[in-house]
């Protein structure tokens, strides 16, 4: 299974390819993609984003994640989540969001096997 396309980010709103929904947030992953609710973790801009943030995204298969802090990298990412991913063996970047999805669909257009997390405001 290939990791979809992310088809447009602006400020508050992506698309991602083959899918109907709009997202402010969003987890993808090769074969899929949803909605990123912060609030299912208690995420905030600081500390910022949890290891239980990219669970999901790791258990389907990636060997590269990319984190998006958003369009002025207000989202923090701490270095124990950073550590998290690495102990799963997974590569990890993070990046400015609009750096991160460029980053994110070379990748998948590549066929890695390339999961995210963006952020699409601050």
């Amino acid at each position: 299974m290939s990791s979809p396309e992310i088809a447009s980010l602006s400020w508050g709103h992506m698309k991602v390819k083959g899918c109907s929904s709009n997202y402010k947030d969003c987890k993808v992953w090769p074969g899929g993609s949803r909605t990123w609710d912060w609030r299912e973790t208690g995420t905030d801009h600081y500390p910022g984003v949890q290891p239980a943030d990219l669970e999901e995204v790791l258990k389907k298969g990636v060997e590269l994640l990319i984190i998006g802090r958003g369009m002025s990298e207000a989202l923090q990412v701490p270095s124990a989540t950073l550590d998290f991913v690495k102990q799963k063996g997974v590569d990890v970047r993070v990046l400015q969001t609009e750096k991160a999805v460029a980053e994110y669909n070379k990748l998948a257009g590549q066929g890695a096997k390339v999961g995210g997390v963006f952020h699409s405001t601050c």
